[in-house]
Protein backbone atom coordinates (compact mmCIF):
# COMPACT_ATOMS: atom_id res chain seq x y z
CA UNK A 1 0.00 0.00 0.00
CA UNK A 2 1.00 3.37 -0.95
CA UNK A 3 -0.27 6.60 0.81
CA UNK A 4 0.69 10.43 -1.29
CA UNK A 5 -0.57 13.18 0.82
CA UNK A 6 -0.10 17.27 -0.23
CA UNK A 7 0.09 19.44 2.50
CA UNK A 8 -1.84 22.78 1.47
CA UNK A 9 -1.20 26.09 3.43
CA UNK A 10 -4.53 27.87 3.47
CA UNK A 11 -5.02 31.90 3.61
CA UNK A 12 -7.67 33.18 6.11
CA UNK A 13 -10.36 33.50 5.08
CA UNK A 14 -10.01 31.00 2.30
CA UNK A 15 -11.03 28.02 3.86
CA UNK A 16 -14.64 27.65 2.74
CA UNK A 17 -13.66 28.45 -1.40
CA UNK A 18 -10.55 25.76 -0.57
CA UNK A 19 -13.52 23.10 0.66
CA UNK A 20 -15.70 24.17 -2.18
CA UNK A 21 -12.94 23.88 -4.86
CA UNK A 22 -12.06 19.92 -3.86
CA UNK A 23 -16.14 18.80 -3.10
CA UNK A 24 -16.64 20.21 -6.65
CA UNK A 25 -14.24 18.68 -8.85
CA UNK A 26 -14.43 15.62 -10.86
CA UNK A 27 -11.75 14.02 -9.24
CA UNK A 28 -11.32 11.15 -11.85
CA UNK A 29 -9.89 9.02 -8.76
CA UNK A 30 -12.71 6.00 -8.86
CA UNK A 31 -11.86 5.57 -12.48
CA UNK A 32 -8.08 5.05 -12.12
CA UNK A 33 -6.68 1.24 -10.67
CA UNK A 34 -5.06 0.95 -7.90
CA UNK A 35 -6.89 3.64 -5.90
CA UNK A 36 -7.90 2.47 -2.62
CA UNK A 37 -9.46 6.09 -0.85
CA UNK A 38 -9.25 9.49 -0.89
CA UNK A 39 -9.53 11.55 2.40
CA UNK A 40 -9.51 16.05 2.69
CA UNK A 41 -7.98 16.83 5.87
CA UNK A 42 -8.50 20.40 8.28
CA UNK A 43 -5.82 20.63 10.36
CA UNK A 44 -4.58 23.48 13.06
CA UNK A 45 -5.25 26.79 12.52
CA UNK A 46 -1.81 29.42 12.73
CA UNK A 47 -2.13 32.42 12.51
CA UNK A 48 -1.48 32.88 8.47
CA UNK A 49 -2.96 30.07 7.39
CA UNK A 50 -5.32 26.98 7.98
CA UNK A 51 -3.17 23.57 7.50
CA UNK A 52 -5.01 20.85 5.10
CA UNK A 53 -3.95 17.65 3.87
CA UNK A 54 -4.93 15.53 0.45
CA UNK A 55 -4.48 11.88 1.97
CA UNK A 56 -4.60 9.03 -0.99
CA UNK A 57 -4.53 5.60 -0.35
CA UNK A 58 -3.16 3.48 -3.38
CA UNK A 59 -2.53 -0.47 -3.61
CA UNK A 60 0.65 0.46 -4.33
CA UNK A 61 3.11 3.12 -5.93
CA UNK A 62 3.35 2.28 -9.62
CA UNK A 63 -0.60 2.80 -8.80
CA UNK A 64 0.13 6.17 -7.70
CA UNK A 65 2.92 7.05 -9.97
CA UNK A 66 0.69 5.61 -13.13
CA UNK A 67 -2.09 7.93 -11.98
CA UNK A 68 -0.43 11.07 -12.01
CA UNK A 69 0.79 10.68 -15.83
CA UNK A 70 -2.58 9.88 -16.75
CA UNK A 71 -4.99 11.45 -18.97
CA UNK A 72 -7.40 11.69 -15.91
CA UNK A 73 -4.71 13.61 -13.52
CA UNK A 74 -4.23 15.87 -16.14
CA UNK A 75 -8.40 15.88 -16.75
CA UNK A 76 -8.37 16.33 -12.80
CA UNK A 77 -5.74 19.25 -12.25
CA UNK A 78 -6.73 20.97 -15.74
CA UNK A 79 -8.07 24.48 -14.11
CA UNK A 80 -5.99 24.46 -10.59
CA UNK A 81 -4.35 27.59 -11.91
CA UNK A 82 -7.03 29.48 -12.44
CA UNK A 83 -8.46 29.96 -9.54
CA UNK A 84 -7.13 33.57 -7.19
CA UNK A 85 -3.88 32.26 -4.66
CA UNK A 86 -5.75 30.64 -1.81
CA UNK A 87 -2.10 29.12 -0.49
CA UNK A 88 0.92 30.22 1.79
CA UNK A 89 3.36 28.94 -0.61
CA UNK A 90 2.81 26.01 -2.99
CA UNK A 91 1.68 22.48 -2.09
CA UNK A 92 3.99 20.23 0.02
CA UNK A 93 3.83 16.32 -1.31
CA UNK A 94 5.23 13.44 0.90
CA UNK A 95 4.68 9.91 -0.33
CA UNK A 96 4.75 6.96 2.17
CA UNK A 97 5.07 3.06 1.79
CA UNK A 98 2.72 1.53 3.99
CA UNK A 99 5.05 -0.95 6.45
CA UNK A 100 2.61 -1.88 8.98
CA UNK A 101 -1.38 -2.36 9.18
CA UNK A 102 -2.92 -2.54 12.18
CA UNK A 103 -7.08 -2.81 11.23
CA UNK A 104 -9.60 -1.66 14.01
CA UNK A 105 -12.44 -3.54 15.67
CA UNK A 106 -15.39 -2.16 12.65
CA UNK A 107 -12.72 -3.07 9.74
CA UNK A 108 -12.29 -6.54 11.34
CA UNK A 109 -16.13 -7.52 11.60
CA UNK A 110 -17.02 -5.87 7.94
CA UNK A 111 -14.53 -8.13 6.95
CA UNK A 112 -15.73 -11.05 8.44
CA UNK A 113 -19.56 -10.53 7.60
CA UNK A 114 -18.86 -9.13 4.05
Amino acid sequence: MFIAMNRFKVLPGQEEEFEAVWRNRESQLQTVPGFVEFHLLRGPAREDHVLYASHTIWADEAAFTGWTKSEAFRAAHRSAGERQPMYLGHPEFEGFTVVQTIPGLEAAQLAATG
